[in-house]
């Protein structure tokens, strides 16, 4: 993509050409938002981590709640701006001013001082107030697989298949993610205080995301997706999975690509249809998944989106091409087959590197029969 900074017409006005990043993709999404923040006096350990991620979300116009178990720890991020979770009778006056206080400050702090009932009230408060994400830190983290991976996302059925843990601290927690997705927070995150700003502000994540539904929504690549579809486009070449390509052959990836997003938000995995010129066939190019998403089957919703819009158009088959032994046996297990290299479009061929040549495997795909 080019970085030359484009000017106004009417104006003349050289305006800088704004670096894409991984945190600028998510301050996009929490910008005008209120997100809350969960976390117990006793997990308040690492301040300096809370403190970082505050200043950021406020900076950009994120308003955030703090819900604590003490006014004292959270005080310094609030401005002193700490309200109590009152009695019911009393609660109707509370929105208004955690509103008004939010207004003011950007930040202000929920103080719920029975421990016992912390979570509940987290979570009134959080389907009361309507908040798109609530993050709750606890010292453990995110859940892990039982090789002792990390889960990354997990909708609520597995959630419900998942549990129990083997901890009824955990277990309880858990409980309240599931009470607080089925109450309507369409977002929650669980991480460790230390994890809280990956967690947020990056596409691999340090907690898990927990969602009601699984969502996976593949369309056609917007201009405003194509930021964040070159930014993943350069993480494949980097990791290897994916070919380097020139600046025209970026522009027509983007131009001819779509992304799988979760949530009709995160944009967890990219590809592209390339056809051929001269002959009834198409390129599955740049098939990339983040890492956080592997679990959630983004990588099949791809190609078989792009196997989908190959039938449309009437195309006798759709190739693939890796350096990746693992790619080529995902694409075998969405039946297609390995082909010597003269079985694919020549076109694939023109300018492309001999070294890399000598080690591709070629995939194919024929579409004369559903």
């Amino acid at each position: 993509m080019s970085t030359s900074s484009p000017r106004s017409p009417d104006l003349g006005l050289s305006i800088p050409a704004a670096a894409f990043s991984e945190k600028a993709f998510y301050l996009e999404e929490f910008h005008g938002r209120t997100v809350g923040i969960a976390l117990p006096a006793a997990e308040l350990d690492s301040p300096e981590a809370l403190s970082r991620v505050v200043l950021e979300l406020v900076q950009n116009e994120t308003r955030v709640i703090l819900f604590s178990t003490e006014s004292a720890p959270i005080g310094r991020y609030t401005g002193n701006r700490v309200l109590e979770m009152e009695s019911v009778s009393q609660q109707l006056k509370l929105w208004g001013r955690i509103w008004r206080g939010l207004r003011a400050t950007g930040c202000v702090g929920l103080v719920i001082a029975d421990p016992t009932q912390f979570a509940s009230a987290c979570r009134e408060a959080a389907v009361r107030l309507g908040l798109s994400k609530l993050v709750w830190i606890d010292r453990d983290g995110g859940l892990t697989s039982p090789a002792g991976e990390r889960v990354s996302f997990m909708h609520l059925a597995e959630l419900r298949e998942r549990k129990p843990t083997g901890s009824a601290r955990r277990d309880r927690l858990l409980d309240e993610v599931e009470r607080t997705l089925v109450a309507g927070v369409p977002a929650i995150n669980v991480c460790s205080l230390e994890g809280l700003h990956d967690e947020l502000f990056s596409y691999d994540g340090a907690g898990t995301l927990f969602t009601e539904e699984r969502y996976v929504i593949v369309r056609r690549l917007g201009i405003d997706d194509y930021d964040a579809a070159s930014d993943l486009i350069s993480r494949g070449v980097s990791e290897g999975y994916l070919a380097p390509r020139n600046e025209e052959q970026i522009d027509l990836v983007l131009a001819s690509g779509f992304g799988a997003f979760l949530e009709g938000l995160h944009l967890a995995g990219i590809g592209a249809l390339i056809r051929a010129e001269n002959e009834a066939s198409a390129e599955v190019a740049s098939l990339y998944t983040l890492t956080r998403f592997l679990g959630e089957g983004v990588g099949g919703h791809l190609l078989t989106h792009a196997v989908e819009v190959a039938r449309v158009q009437g195309l006798e088959y759709v190739f693939s091409c890796t350096t990746s032994e693992r790619v080529a046996l995902f694409f075998e297990r969405h039946a297609f087959r390995r082909v010597p290299q003269a079985e694919v479009s020549s076109e694939k061929w023109a300018g492309y590197s001999p070294e890399r040549r000598n080690a591709v495997t070629c995939l194919r795909r024929d579409l004369a029969a559903r």
